[in-house]
Parts: C-alpha cells; sequence; structure tokens
C-alpha cells in the first residue's frame, strides 16, 4: 500500500473511532440523564385510636410538727383516697405506693426561721387502670376529697397531677397504615407522571417515616396525654423513578 493510501485509511480508521465513542458517550449521558429523573412523593395515613390505659398519680402531702401524728395523718388519708376511688368504681388492687418522703424543717441549714411545722411528708399514691373513661370521670370528682380535707400536691412525674392517658395498641395498626400510605404516595407518584406525560418506574429510595401519636383536637395548650382520644399519624416517603 502507498503512503497516500495508508494516510487515507488510519484517517478513516479514525474518524469511524470518534464517532462510535461520541455514540458510545450520548448513550450513556442519556442512560445517567433517564436515572436521574425520579419524583419524591409522601404518602400520608391517619386513624383515630382510643387511650387503653391510664396512670393518675395522686400525690398526698400532710405536715404536723409531730411525727409521728403526722404519719398518722398520712395513713387516714391514703384510706380516704382508697375508699374515693373504691366509690368511682376503680379498681384500689392495681393501685401502688410510690415516692414516700419526709422532710424536716429543722435539719434544713436555709430554712426560713418563721416556718412553723417540722415535718413536711409526701406520698405519691398511683392509679394504674385499664379504664381509662372511668379515671377520667373520677379525676372530675376530685374536689370531694379535698373537702374531706385530703391535700393534694400537683405530681412531677407525669406533669400537672393529672391522668395521663396511653395508646398502648400501635403495632396493631402499624400494618395497615404503612400500606395505606405506601398506597397514596403511588397515587401521587402516578399524578405527577401523568402531568408530566412520563410513566412511574419502580422505586428510587423509600423512607416509612415515624408514626406519631398526636392529641385529636390539636389546639393551643391541649396535650396528646390528657386526651383519651387520640390521632395516630404516618408520612412516608417514597421516591419513583420516571420512564418517558
Amino acid at each position: 500500500m502507498k503512503q497516500p493510501e495508508r494516510i487515507i485509511t488510519g484517517a478513516v480508521i479514525f474518524a469511524i473511532g470518534l464517532a462510535a465513542a461520541g455514540w458510545l458517550a450520548g448513550a450513556g449521558l442519556a442512560a445517567s440523564r433517564t436515572a436521574d429523573r425520579y419524583v419524591t412523593v409522601k404518602g400520608i395515613a391517619e386513624r383515630e385510636a382510643q387511650a387503653d390505659l391510664a396512670l393518675w398519680p395522686l400525690r398526698l402531702v400532710v405536715s404536723d410538727n409531730d411525727l409521728s401524728r403526722a404519719y398518722t395523718r398520712l395513713s387516714t388519708q391514703l384510706g380516704q383516697v382508697r375508699a374515693f376511688l373504691a366509690r368511682q368504681g376503680i379498681d384500689t388492687a392495681l393501685v401502688e405506693l410510690q415516692a414516700f418522703s419526709v422532710n424536716d424543717a429543722y435539719t434544713n441549714q436555709y430554712r426560713n426561721t418563721d416556718a412553723v411545722t417540722r415535718y413536711v411528708i409526701n406520698q405519691t399514691l398511683m392509679v394504674r387502670s385499664s379504664d381509662p373513661a372511668g379515671v377520667l370521670a373520677a379525676s372530675q370528682k376530685v374536689g370531694e376529697l379535698v373537702q374531706a380535707g385530703v391535700v393534694l400536691s400537683s405530681g412531677q412525674e407525669y406533669g400537672g397531677g393529672g391522668p395521663t392517658f396511653v395508646f398502648t395498641g400501635l403495632n396493631s395498626l402499624k400494618p395497615e397504615m404503612i400500606a395505606e400510605a405506601t398506597s397514596r404516595a403511588r397515587e401521587s407518584a402516578d399524578q405527577f407522571a401523568t402531568d408530566s406525560k412520563s410513566r412511574v418506574g419502580g422505586i428510587r429510595r423509600a423512607n416509612q417515616g415515624v408514626f406519631e401519636i398526636l392529641a385529636r383536637d390539636q389546639a393551643p395548650g391541649i396535650s396528646e396525654q390528657g386526651q383519651i382520644s387520640k390521632r395516630v399519624r404516618i408520612v412516608s416517603t417514597v421516591e419513583y423513578f420516571l420512564k418517558d
């Protein structure tokens, strides 16, 4: 082969190579862009649920300059509280005594010298019941104890001292709610794909979300713990590939 022919042949081969490389690069770029086409959607599922457990701390306080007399008064008041709960239909067998303490003002170096009471006894009586409605009704009649001379103080362990209502059946709701949230996310993806003249592909990434137990009546000053009726919510986030 003559020199000019060799040069021409080499140039043709080089040109073909450049064309092939360009085509492959273009195909790779197109594939990359296709892989980057996805939509992120959220699906929400909600259920109303009823609390099935009530916790009600009743914190008694008595004071006296005689320790024995103070303890006797405490015992009397504990009996009054138990009798009150029994009248309200609450099973007192599940009531526990907690957080007993005695404070001696004379042992406090920073005490107020004008203080006239030496001993203060605190005792928390914890009501634990599977009848939240009954506990709520009883808590609304607690004034009867005050009229009988029982001194109650707001408990610190459970907020303001009123009943705390707990929903323990979340696990039974999870499978159905996750399926519903995922289905709603898919509906949103389908609508987006229709609007953008695309088709929904497989799942690129998914986040199940976190279950929340919220107050049914969501308003300032309303706490979830203080309501028997609650709202369970989950928000799932799903990314779907989009196809032409």
